[in-house]
C-alpha cells in the first residue's frame, strides 16, 4: 500500500498580519488597518485616526468576536483601557472615544509642596490673583486648589425649628445652676403648669430656641456636659459640611414641618420636658422625621446607624430607643394629648378654613392582639369580630385629617357623631357644614337633630328601597375641583318619620343596573355635585389604607390599663323575644300566652309539630301529661320550647 504524502499548504499568514484568535485578524498594509472576521472586513481606517482604532478595540469586544484580553494583546494595549474605552463609548458615542485636551479629571495641576505655599500666602491675606502673579501660574489653577478668595467661612448656623432670637447676637455664656435645677436634673410631671409651660419655662410661648455651645457636629460632649448638669433645657441642631448623606432628602420636608405649627403648639400644651439634651423640639423632630424614612417604631432605630442618622439632625447620635420611650412616657404621663390635638385642630381651622364646608366623618378599627380583655368590634376587612378599639376620624374635603375621636367601648357612629360634631361646632363656630358619612350613621331622627343643629347631612341610604325605571335617569357631566365627573342620575324629594322629615334622595345607576340611593338636606347643589362629594367619601377610605401599610397606623407604641365605664348589659335572646312581645296587642299577646295543648276556637284539635316535623322530649312530655302550666317568657333555656316555638307549630 502506498503512503500519502503530506500535503503542502501555502503559508497563508504574512508579515503583515496579526492574528487576534481563530476567526479575527488584524492586517497592516501600508497606512491602512483593516480587520477580518471570518474572511470577511468589517472595518478599516487610517493608522492616524485614534478615534477609529478606539472603535475597532470597542467593536471587537461588543459585538463577542474576541474578548478583552485578545483585544489588548493584538493592539498592544492594557485591558484598563479597552474597559475605559467601552465605557467611554457607551456614555458618549465616537466623540466621547477621541482624546481629551488638558488636564486628566483630578489631578492636581500644581504641585503639592506648593500648596502650603499657597496657604501661607493665603495667610497673609494675599489675593488669588497676586498669589497666581507670584507663583507663575494662572488664577484658575490657584482658586481651584484652595477655592475663592475672602475671609475664612463661618461656621454654619444652627437651624431653627421655631421661633429663635436674632441669630447676629452672639451666644449667651452658659447661666449659672438654680438651687432648684441642681437638686434634680430633670422636672416631675407635677412641676408642668396647668397652662402648658413648666416653673422653668417662661410663660410667652414665644422662647428663644435652643442653644449649642459645641462646634463641631460629630462632637456634641459640651452640650451634653451641660444638660446633664441641669444648665441645658434642649441643645440646637448643628449641621455640618458633607456630602452623599443617606437620608438627607428628609431636609426638604422641614420648612413644611415649621409651617404645619407642631414645635409652637408643642411648646404651648407641654413646655419644656425637662433639662435634657433632647428637648422637645429635637424629640418631635426624630419622630417626625422617622416617619418620613418609614421607620415605624421605635424599636425599629436598632437597625439603622446612629451617627449617619443623626448627622441629619443635626445631632451627634440619634436618641436611644430607651430615651425615645422615655420620652413620649414623659408626655403620655400629663394626660394632654387631647388638648394637643385640639390646638393642632383649631391652627388647621385657621389655616385652611376654606376646605372645611365638606367634612368626611368614618371610623377606623384598631385590631388588638394583646391578652387583655376588651370589647370587640367587626373588622371589614377581615369580616370577623376581633378585640378591638374605635378611632372615628374627621377629615376635610381634600381628605387630610382634622381631628381623631377614640370611642368608648366601641360605640357605633349613629352614637358618636352628635359628640364629634360639638367638637366641629366648637372649631368652626356658626359656620354650617355638610357632614358625609356612610351607612353606618343612618338614622332619620339622628337627621333631624342634625338639621336642627345647623348641619348638613350627606350620606347614603340604607335598607331597602323601590327600583327606579331606567327612562328616569339622565347623563350629568361636570368638572369639580379639577377633575370631571359623569354619572347616571335620578333626583327625587322623599319623607321620613311620617312626612316631618323631607330630604334630597339622589339615585345613581351603574353600568350593571345596580342603583345607588343618597340622601342630602342640600337643596341648593346640583345633582352631579351631591354624587361626586358622596363618591369622594373613598379618599378617606384611601387615606387610612395609606397609612396603616406606611405609617403602621394600628400599631401601638405603648398601652396602659385604665377603668372603662362598664356597658349596658345586653338583653339575651328570650329578654329579647319578651320586649318584642310587649309591643304587639292584647288579643294577639293572650293568644301567645295561651297554654300548650289548648286551641282557639274554629281551630281543627291537632297538638304538636306538622307532619314530618320532630319535637323535643320535653314537649312529648307535655302532649301526654296534657295542659302544661304556662312558664315566664324570661325562664325559657335550651331544649325547652318558647310560646312562640308552639304557636307557629300549630
Amino acid at each position: 500500500m502506498v503512503e500519502q504524502l503530506p500535503l503542502a499548504l501555502p503559508e497563508s499568514r504574512s508579515l503583515g498580519t496579526v492574528n487576534i484568535n481563530a476567526q479575527c485578524t488584524f492586517r497592516l498594509e501600508g497606512e491602512h488597518r483593516v480587520v477580518v472576521v471570518s474572511g470577511f472586513p468589517v472595518h478599516h481606517y487610517s493608522d492616524r485616526d485614534a478615534v477609529a482604532e478606539a472603535y475597532a478595540m470597542v467593536f471587537l469586544v461588543d459585538s463577542g468576536f474576541a474578548t478583552q484580553v485578545e483585544v489588548a494583546r493584538a493592539f498592544r494595549r492594557t485591558e484598563r483601557t479597552i474597559r475605559r474605552q467601552q465605557q467611554r463609548y457607551a456614555e458618549g458615542g465616537m466623540a466621547a472615544l477621541a482624546t481629551r485636551s488638558g488636564w486628566r479629571p483630578g489631578r492636581r495641576r500644581l504641585p503639592t509642596k506648593r500648596i502650603r505655599l499657597i496657604e501661607r500666602l493665603q495667610a497673609q491675606g494675599l489675593s488669588n490673583c497676586e498669589i497666581a502673579r507670584r507663583m507663575g501660574v494662572t488664577e484658575n489653577a490657584v482658586r481651584k486648589q484652595v477655592g475663592p478668595a475672602g475671609p475664612e467661612p463661618a461656621r454654619q448656623a444652627p437651624l431653627p425649628l421655631g421661633p429663635s432670637a436674632d441669630p447676629a447676637t452672639p451666644a449667651p455664656s452658659p447661666p449659672a445652676p438654680e438651687p432648684s435645677t441642681a437638686a434634680g436634673a430633670s422636672a416631675t410631671p407635677d412641676e408642668v403648669g396647668p397652662r402648658g409651660s413648666s416653673r422653668r419655662a417662661a410663660t410667652s410661648p414665644e422662647e428663644p430656641g435652643p442653644t449649642s455651645f459645641d462646634t463641631d457636629p460629630a462632637n456634641r460632649t459640651l452640650d451634653r456636659l451641660l444638660a446633664c448638669c441641669g444648665v441645658l433645657d434642649a441643645a440646637a441642631p448643628v449641621v455640618g459640611d458633607a456630602q452623599a448623606v443617606l437620608g438627607a432628602g428628609v431636609l426638604f420636608a422641614v420648612p413644611a414641618l415649621v409651617a404645619s405649627g407642631i414645635f409652637p403648639v408643642a411648646h404651648t400644651v407641654y413646655g419644656e420636658i425637662g433639662p435634657a439634651f433632647d428637648g422637645l423640639r429635637t424629640t418631635l423632630l426624630v419622630l417626625l422625621l422617622m416617619a418620613l424614612w418609614r421607620i415605624k417604631r421605635s424599636e425599629a432605630l436598632k437597625e439603622h446607624d446612629p451617627a449617619r442618622l443623626g448627622r441629619v439632625l443635626g445631632l451627634d447620635r440619634t436618641p436611644e430607643v430607651k430615651t425615645l420611650r422615655g420620652k413620649l412616657s414623659r408626655l403620655a404621663s400629663v394626660h394632654r394629648a387631647d388638648r394637643l390635638g385640639a390646638e393642632l385642630a383649631r391652627l388647621r381651622v385657621r389655616q385652611r378654613g376654606q376646605l372645611m364646608g365638606f367634612l368626611y366623618v368614618d371610623g377606623h378599627v384598631r385590631v388588638y392582639h394583646g391578652q387583655h380583655e376588651i370589647p370587640k368590634a367587626h373588622v371589614a376587612r377581615m369580616r370577623l369580630s376581633m378585640p378591638a378599639t374605635t378611632d372615628y376620624w374627621v377629615n376635610d374635603q381634600s381628605g387630610d385629617p382634622l381631628f381623631v375621636v377614640t370611642a368608648a367601648a366601641n360605640a357605633g357612629l349613629v352614637k358618636m357623631l352628635p359628640a364629634i360634631l360639638r367638637e366641629v361646632r366648637g372649631l368652626l363656630g356658626d359656620r354650617r357644614v355638610t357632614v358625609v358619612f356612610d351607612r353606618g350613621g343612618f338614622s332619620p331622627k339622628l337627621f333631624q337633630a342634625l338639621v336642627h343643629e345647623r348641619f348638613d347631612v350627606l350620606t347614603y341610604r340604607k335598607g331597602k328601597t323601590r327600583r327606579i325605571r331606567e327612562q328616569r335617569f339622565v347623563e350629568r357631566r361636570k368638572k369639580v375641583n379639577g377633575r370631571w365627573g359623569q354619572y347616571h342620575l335620578c333626583d327625587q324629594p322623599v319623607r321620613f318619620l311620617k312626612g316631618t322629615l323631607r330630604l334630597r334622595q339622589v339615585t345613581r345607576l351603574g353600568e350593571g343596573g345596580h342603583q345607588t340611593a343618597v340622601l342630602t338636606s342640600r337643596w341648593d347643589l346640583r345633582d352631579i355635585e351631591v354624587a361626586y362629594r358622596m363618591f369622594e367619601r373613598w379618599r378617606q377610605e384611601n387615606f387610612f389604607t395609606y397609612r396603616r401599610e406606611e405609617y403602621l397606623l394600628d400599631a401601638l407604641t405603648d398601652y396602659q390599663l385604665e377603668p372603662m365605664i362598664p356597658p349596658e348589659p345586653c338583653p339575651t335572646p328570650s329578654a329579647g323575644r319578651s320586649m318584642a312581645r310587649s309591643a304587639l296587642p292584647a288579643r294577639s299577646w293572650a293568644s301567645c300566652r295561651r297554654p300548650t295543648g289548648t286551641r282557639p276556637s274554629g281551630t281543627p284539635n291537632t297538638v304538636g309539630p306538622p307532619c314530618g316535623a320532630s319535637r323535643s322530649p320535653m314537649a312529648k312530655s307535655a302532649s301526654r301529661s296534657g295542659p302544661r302550666r304556662n312558664v315566664s317568657p324570661t325562664s325559657w333555656r335550651s331544649g325547652a320550647r318558647s310560646p312562640d316555638a308552639s304557636r307557629s307549630n300549630r
